[in-house]
């Protein structure tokens, strides 16, 4: 326990003599009594015995009451002593037990109270530092102004304040070790003499960890500012508190311009509102984040009224009653740029294809035709030919006859075979009588030839369409079926043709032995890429399902150009 001590102060000596003379004032009183007796028994020789013995037992009764009195202020007094060492020794108990280095120095700044936490924090003992100059607690470059500092405040006579301002104090261990402090001081009389205490609190730990706050905060900044995507920051009023490198160069805005703006400030006049609810709607959900306007594009705005596309996502924490929400933003200008100039390339190569596909055709109906018409009537009117020189031959013409029979069966065997290609190259009943007849020949021709069992079902058998999508669907129906002639090992098959609003959809199912999908491509296997390039030409779509063992299904479905044809 530390040791206080405390002398009454010169403005307390004035009301305690007032106190002593009330309290002696009837003593004073008596004493005046047995004088007035006394002297008029020297006035009166006759009644003197009298008067003396009365002065006397005046007397003795002044000076009982003085021992009475003193008596009662000598244990008043001690009463008062001990309350003071009381007081004292609980003002010790509480400035040992306190957590904080509590010292207290005179006027000199020397050391005259070190409790028990200033010797934990300065690895000095009490014995060590009383009577010593305070400054040996501090590092030398700091000691004149220490010394300042106190009798500034000396001076000035304020009761307490903090010393150093703001600013962290530096304090020096017995082991030369600096460390960061924070101290308060205040000042107060002792008789004649002034103390004054410091109350000092070592914050190295708050100190490390405010640095280690700083150097996680500058490399957090460092990674925002070498990120290549924008990075914004909102409080819950959508207002900005980080705005990063690249928001800037992405906007045109300053940080120091950006910081307290409203985010909507970033996007076209038409957005906003949408925007403000979307992120309300986001916050108020349980989501931590997620993609802005899910798959779509959004759109910003530069400083200078540009408008771009940029792709957005958004997430958000609250930082006690605080919430905010961060959105990453990538500038996808040169994206969206190269996506429309592939669909342009798309739609050309499409157009191109489709051209190319309709001039193949052309060719393939022209070649068909001029077989069909002018060699397919040459070789029969040749064989009709040999057919009449056979029946005017004369008898003697065995060897003869034998040799143009020989010819008419390969006359017949070419004209057969000449309609069978021009049929390949292109059905001229596809021309000439329309989709539905040209594909039930083709179904009726796949079980002939094949052996497989082939339903062909339509919905509307006089469906009518476009050419592009009669050849489309009949080569799409050709391949398919002689896919499953070639490679499916199927007994069943079946063939659907159906119209609906805006588009039509037909369907292909064999019972075959199927495939892996998700197998490679054999090596100069088109069929199915042919049949996806034929719906992809007339923008529709080719689905196609198929495991070991259980078949195979296609589905296309072309959308129609224009109005539902009649």
């Amino acid at each position: 326990m530390t040791d206080i001590n405390h002398t009454a102060s010169p403005v307390s000596i004035a009301p305690a003599r007032g106190r002593l003379l009330l309290l002696f004032a009837p003593i004073l009183v008596v004493l005046a009594g047995a004088a007035v007796l006394f002297a008029t028994a020297m006035a009166y020789p006759a009644e003197r015995g009298s008067l003396v013995a009365a002065a006397e037992i005046l007397a003795g009764v002044a000076g009982l009451f003085a021992i009475v009195e003193l008596y009662h202020q000598i244990r008043v007094r001690q009463a008062a002593q001990r309350g003071l060492q009381r007081a004292q020794e609980r003002a010790g108990d509480l400035v040992e037990s306190a957590m904080d280095p509590i010292i207290t120095i005179d006027e000199l700044q020397h050391i005259v109270t070190f409790n028990t936490a200033a010797e934990e924090t300065f690895g000095w003992t009490r014995d060590q530092v009383i009577g010593k100059p305070v400054d040996m607690l501090m590092p030398e470059r700091f000691r004149s102004r220490h010394r300042e500092h106190i009798e500034q405040f000396a001076a000035v006579g304020t009761t307490s304040r903090r010393m150093g301002g703001q600013a962290v104090l530096a304090g020096l261990r017995a082991s030369g070790e600096e460390f960061p402090i924070e101290a308060s001081i205040s000042q107060y009389h002792e008789g004649d003499e002034v103390r004054f205490t410091v109350i000092l609190r070592d914050v190295t730990e708050r100190t490390r960890a405010q640095e280690r706050l700083a150097a996680s905060e500058a490399r957090m900044r460092g990674i925002l500012d070498s990120a290549m995507d924008a990075i914004i920051t909102v409080d819950g009023d959508q207002r900005v508190v980080l705005f990063n490198a690249a928001a800037e160069a992405m906007f045109g805005y300053r940080r120091e311009e950006a910081l307290g703006m409203p985010l909507e400030t970033f996007l076209p006049d038409r957005f906003r509102s949408v925007h403000a609810e979307h992120v309300r709607q986001f916050g108020a959900g349980a989501t931590p984040s997620r993609r802005m306007a899910d798959a779509r594009v959004v759109t910003g705005l530069r400083r200078d009224g540009e408008e771009f596309p940029i792709d957005a996502a958004i997430s958000h924490l609250t930082d006690g009653d605080t919430r905010f929400f961060t959105v990453i933003l990538r500038d996808v200008s040169a994206r969206v740029r190269a996506i429309e100039a592939l669909r342009r390339s798309k739609e050309e190569l499409q157009e191109l294809g489709a051209a190319a596909q309709e001039t193949r055709e052309l060719e393939k109906s022209r070649v068909a035709r001029e077989l069909h018409d002018e060699l397919g009537q040459s070789l029969t009117m040749l064989r009709m030919d040999v057919a009449w020189c056979r029946a005017n031959l004369g008898g003697d013409g065995a060897g003869i006859a034998a040799k143009l029979e020989r010819m008419e069966a390969l006359l017949k065997t070419t004209v057969a075979a000449t309609r069978r290609i021009a049929s390949d190259l292109r059905p001229l009943m596809l021309d000439d009588l329309g989709l539905v007849p040209a594909l039930e020949w083709l179904v009726q021709n796949m079980s002939q030839r094949a052996g497989i069992a082939c339903d062909f079902t339509i919905d509307d058998p006089g469906l009518v369409l476009p050419p592009a999508h009669s050849t489309a669907i009949f080569r799409i129906v050709q391949e398919a079926l002689t896919n499953i002639a070639k490679h499916a090992g199927a007994t069943r098959a079946e063939v659907a043709v159906r119209q609906h609003e805006e588009s039509v959809r037909i369907t292909i199912h064999d019972d075959g032995v199927g495939f892996a999908t998700d197998d490679p491509r054999k090596p100069s296997s088109y069929g199915l890429l042919g049949l996806r390039e034929r719906a992809t030409l007339l923008r529709g779509t080719a689905t196609i399902r198929s495991e070991p063992g259980a078949g195979t299904a296609i589905a296309i479905e072309l959308p129609l150009p224009g109005p539902k044809p009649s």
